[in-house]
């Protein structure tokens, strides 16, 4: 089945998901990619509801401006109730590696903000040992070459991603080569060395649910169903 569809048939799941558990005047947060761009335009529907949208990037942002939908600063909402996005990377406990699109920093301070987080993503995207997609590190610029060795020394090869500039105004490192069997442990080392502003693994928070689009429909997910 096309990639497309299968996008579109889990941003309409998660929609139907924030309908129905979520309360009527809701404080949306909104992911970065493909695969939330597909969620992001199913929002119309529901726009009676929504009472602001916090974007994780600008291209999000942008998308929602255009659509008619009330973005505002994650600083004037307060706790979100639900954030949807997608996925490069999902294991049997729901982490994740994000930042494919470079906007893992502003991806995990709104999931952390919101009650619920909703991952949507197609079934190429569940792994037994996440890793096999290079993992983003967001680096200040002035600490690339630091970071890039310190990285080395856990057993990745970091590439630097010319020509990107986060909306943060920092660099993006994807580490290849990795094998992360615990990926909380590697988050937070990650997260220590000097420089680094965030890295792409999400579990010290996990996705809440995992939808997943399979030729078959759309499959939920939660860690204890992967198990």
């Amino acid at each position: 089945m096309d990639q497309q569809v299968l996008k579109e048939q889990v941003a309409e799941a998660a929609l139907e998901r924030v309908a129905a558990r979520h309360s009527d005047r809701l404080l949306l947060g909104i992911g970065t990619g493909t695969t939330a761009e597909c969620f992001i335009r199913t929002l119309p529907a529901i726009r009676s509801r929504i009472e602001a949208t916090v974007a994780s990037s600008e291209r999000s942002a942008t998308l929602l401006e255009e659509l008619g939908l009330p973005v505002m600063d994650l600083n004037s909402v307060g706790p979100l109730d639900v954030y949807v996005d997608g996925a490069d990377e999902a294991n049997a406990q729901l982490a994740l590696i994000k930042g494919g699109g470079a906007a893992l920093t502003r991806e995990k301070i709104v999931a952390a903000a919101s009650e619920e987080f909703i991952c949507i993503a197609d079934a190429s995207k569940r792994v037994g040992v996440l890793g096999a997609f290079p993992l983003p590190v967001e680096v200040i610029p002035m600490a690339r070459s630091h970071v890039a060795r310190e990285l080395a020394q856990l057993g990745g090869q970091p590439v630097w991603r010319e020509e990107t500039i986060t909306d943060n105004g920092n660099l993006i490192l994807d580490v290849h080569g990795l094998q992360i069997s615990d990926p909380l442990d590697m988050e937070t080392r990650i997260n220590q060395m000097a420089g680094v502003v965030c890295n792409g693994l999400f579990a010290r928070r996990p996705a809440d649910v995992l939808l997943l689009g399979t030729p078959a429909g759309v499959e939920l997910v939660t860690g204890s169903t992967l198990s």
